[in-house]
């Protein structure tokens, strides 16, 4: 079977992707993940009872309750929400250890047994974007103290955090500020985030508009796709210019086009430069040109 190579020109566009929200417990994280597009909230926390507008949702008893989903059931629904990933996490952190009794000590998993936990996890995310589903993973959030500093982290257990910070596209904080409700999706010094669509703190309107999720992450995968159109034109013009770049011989053809080259930006410059320095040219700061080295600095 041929391997399938994906040219850097090549659009690789962005249709499903995952979000991570965390904040203290109480601050409205399961209201939230139901104004996503067509959700679906496996609800591992057993709350989604407390959210006013509860749409479906399954109670998740035990890690099976959520591998044992069949593509069937996801058919009507866009967005899965895990709520809390945490809680997900340690009825999986269960359901491994009672299979397999060597990979716990004490209630706790062991090394080979986090690995485990780490691979599961991870190929069900997959197995749902598979699917074309975005997913939503709601976390609580856990507060520990540096010095007189206070870190914000996810209240999820062992090297899990890393996992879920890895596989998701975007990660905000809500949290109150005064009697408002805001969403940052940005890293800061003491918390975690990602923000690819480059929001600024958001307010949370109140009341909560059925769909402000899902135009979340509509933005953000324009956003994404913008990203992915860009560098395929960047990709396009550095190949070009590569094709340009190999007839030309003397000085004077280098120098004809370096305004143009400045035109299409420092990687279609980069290209012409590198191209002059392998005809044995050195660029001369003083004339602002491309020269003929000096024989004795020729191949130096």
């Amino acid at each position: 079977m041929a391997l399938k190579i994906v040219k850097a020109a090549d659009p690789l566009t962005v249709e499903r992707i995952n979000v991570c929200l965390y904040s203290a417990p109480g601050v409205g994280k399961s209201t939230m993940g139901f104004t996503a597009d067509k959700p679906l909230l496996l609800d591992a926390d057993e709350g989604a009872y407390r959210a006013g507008n509860r749409k479906d949702s399954v109670t998740v008893k035990q890690w099976s309750d959520m591998a044992s989903i069949a593509k069937e059931d996801l058919e009507p629904y866009n967005t899965i929400v895990v709520d809390t990933a945490g809680r997900a996490l340690d009825k999986l952190t269960a359901a491994i250890i009672e299979g397999n009794p060597k990979m716990g000590r004490g209630g706790a998993l062991t090394l080979q047994g986090y690995g485990e936990l780490k691979s599961k996890f991870g190929s069900w995310l997959k197995m749902l974007n598979a699917l074309g589903k975005d997913v939503v993973l709601l976390c609580h959030m856990d507060e520990q103290r540096k010095g007189d500093d206070v870190i914000e982290r996810l209240d999820v257990q062992g090297g899990s955090k890393g996992e879920i910070y890895k596989s998701v596209d975007a990660m905000g904080k809500l949290y109150i500020e005064g009697k408002r409700r805001m969403l940052d999706f940005s890293p800061r010094e003491n918390a975690y985030g990602k923000n690819p669509a480059q929001f600024e703190i958001l307010e949370v309107p109140s009341p909560l508009s059925t769909d402000f999720l899902a135009g979340l992450i509509a933005q953000i995968k324009v956003k994404l796709n913008h990203f992915a159109e860009v560098h395929k034109e960047e990709s396009f013009a550095q190949e070009t210019w590569a094709e340009i770049v190999a007839g030309l011989t003397t000085p004077a053809d280098f120098n004809a086009l370096v305004g143009e080259a400045k035109k299409g930006g420092p990687a279609v410059s980069a290209v012409l430069h590198k191209g002059a320095l392998k005809k044995g040219l050195t660029y001369d700061k003083s004339i602002l040109a491309y020269v003929e080295k000096p024989k004795e600095a020729v191949g130096a």
